[in-house]
């Protein structure tokens, strides 16, 4: 298959994937089995990790007037000696410190459940479950509304009216999709603030913020790793060609263009309609995964 179709397939797949609660790392992995890529070869090793530039990129300028508005309330709790540990953007900042020591030092693992597909298949499979039961439990709660008398499980409708205690819970389940590829960052995340008493809406925005810091330095890391020659499997800047960037360029701009529509449509569908049919299509995937490891196994 020509390099820039092999390029646009791949963008697609990760614009697509990046934010909905199915697992980008999954999918990624699949594509690039059934494509015939080897997770050995430095540069689309090091393809796979730029692309998902292009799918963080699409957040700052989707949410632009929402972060505006953030960063101008985060001042004035400053100019007004107000607790500022309780602000949104504090809450995200500690949700990502919460996962990124563990993930860190579990980077040896990580490494190696990246191209386990039982690993994956098993995480699609299970996360699917938690997410439709999860979902199912809320679903009365949010058909009441926030106006409602009696609210249900569902306390916390909006992101700003978030406490320590969920930020510090989310990003704790952040770490199961860092260790378990396949798990998603988006479904755990997602999941653990409904748990916790937080709306589709809230958990999902809260998500996307949180998204931000989580992706921006976890790519960056092994990027920078990669270009540096260091870790396994790694390529040198001076080892890249003219038509290589250029792959490259294609899957970048493709997946900040998909993942931005993505986000569009997930944000509205999400409320009215919830979780379920993503659930459904994780668990169907992750049964296929393991039947075809189980074939390559065997």
């Amino acid at each position: 298959m020509h390099d820039y179709l092999m390029s646009v397939i791949l963008g697609i797949i990760e614009g697509l994937t990046e934010f909905l609660p199915v697992s980008s790392t999954a999918h990624l992995r699949i594509a690039e089995a059934l494509l015939q890529i080897s997770l050995k070869d430095g540069y689309w090793k090091m393809y796979t990790i730029v692309i998902q530039i292009g799918a963080i990129l699409c957040l700052p300028v989707y949410f632009r007037q929402r972060i505006a508005q953030l960063i101008s309330s985060f001042r004035r709790r400053v100019q007004e000696q107000h607790h500022v540990i309780t602000h949104p953007l504090s809450l995200v900042l500690i949700a990502f410190v919460v996962t990124a020591i563990p993930a860190f030092l579990l980077t040896k693992l990580i490494g190696k459940n990246l191209e386990n597909l039982y690993v994956i298949g098993t995480s699609l499979l299970v996360g699917g479950v938690v997410m439709w039961l999860v979902d199912a439990v809320n679903a009365k709660s949010e058909s009441r509304g926030e106006q409602a008398a009696d609210r249900g499980r569902i306390q916390t409708w909006r992101m700003d009216s978030m406490s320590i205690g969920q930020a510090v819970w989310i990003g704790a389940c952040q770490i199961l999709s860092a260790v378990f590829p396949g798990t998603s960052r988006s479904m755990s995340t997602i999941a653990a603030g409904q748990v916790a008493g937080m709306s589709r809406a809230a958990a999902l925005e809260f998500s996307f913020f949180l998204s931000i810091p989580t992706m921006t330095v976890a790519v960056g890391y092994e990027l920078l790793k990669s270009l540096l020659g260091k870790g396994e499997n790694p390529i040198g800047v001076s080892q890249i060609n003219a038509h290589e960037w250029a792959v490259i360029a294609v899957g970048l701009v493709v997946s900040f263009l998909v993942a931005y529509a993505s986000v569009a449509w997930f944000m509205s569908w999400v409320r009215k309609r919830g979780f379920v049919p993503f659930a459904v299509y994780r668990i169907i995937l992750g049964i296929a995964v393991l039947i075809w490891a189980s074939r390559i196994a065997g």
